[in-house]
């Protein structure tokens, strides 16, 4: 059982600019002309699932996630998207939609594998489903923060935290090939190039770090976060243009079988 956690909008949203673009990279492979339903599981804060709705003008989207404040900033943009808070494990559509989209989301279900099928069954014959992980998991990024969370006095506070975890495209296109679809599957590593004080820390914090940091008591967090800092300021020097901060993603565009 994971130890639950909260995710502000405010933080994520601060490189909202780098975070989008795999978003896009993701969109340019999906063929949909003129679908009725798009579904967004993992909206966040809908800046992103905006983006279907101009795409996609005419087509019913929807956007769920499992986060209160998230929704509640998505909700905020009326843009014409219905967002609802749920659990993606959960969620049935009244009926099957025509795109089904989740950007790094999935990463945080270690059964996620195992829940693509179903997820796969809630699309219309013909329809897309397109999703995008992060596949940076053994980067310093990560790696420091799970080495230092397994150190004293931490290790009693975060042993249960989620922790995000991903496969290679080939895994993907496999299992969904294998379904019977017509699979694009790939990777990307993008080289951000970061500036301001700790920006390595600031993007982590937003994400892959929030539950780990969040699990942890004020003065212990305080501690923590001086020696994650310092630790990613080794590992990421500055360079004359900022710090780079290499982050591979991982992304498959399933178009089911069926009517096309």
């Amino acid at each position: 059982m994971t130890t639950p956690h909260r995710w502000d909008p405010d933080r994520y949203l601060a490189y909202a600019d780098e975070r989008g673009r795999p978003f896009l990279d993701l969109l340019a492979r999906v063929g949909a002309t003129d679908p009725r339903t798009v579904v967004d599981l993992g909206c966040g804060p809908g800046n992103l699932t905006a983006l279907l709705r101009e795409r996609w003008p005419a087509a019913d989207v929807h956007g769920l996630d499992a986060s209160p404040e998230m929704v509640a900033r998505a909700r905020e943009r009326g843009d014409g998207v219905r967002y609802d808070v749920g659990d993606l494990r959960e969620w049935r559509p009244d009926a099957p939609v025509d795109v089904l989209v989740s950007n790094a989301t999935l990463q945080w279900l270690p059964e996620h594998l195992d829940l693509l099928p179903r997820l796969l069954d809630q699309v219309a014959d013909g329809g897309w489903l397109a999703f995008q992980v992060p596949g940076n998991f053994e980067e310093p990024s990560h790696t420091l923060r799970r080495e230092l969370a397994e150190e004293e006095p931490y290790a009693a506070h975060t042993r249960d935290v989620a922790v995000p975890d991903s496969h290679d495209p080939a895994t993907y296109l496999d299992l969904l090939a294998g379904l019977g679809c017509e699979v694009d599957a790939w990777e990307t590593t993008y080289l951000h190039v970061l500036s301001g004080p700790d920006p390595v820390f600031a993007w982590v914090s937003g994400t892959g770090a929030r539950p780990t940091l969040q699990a942890l008591p004020d003065d212990l967090r305080e501690r923590f976060e001086g020696e994650f800092k310092a630790r990613l300021r080794a590992a990421y020097p500055p360079g004359p243009r900022g710090v780079v901060l290499p982050f591979r993603r991982v992304f498959v565009v399933a178009r089911k079988a069926g009517v096309h």
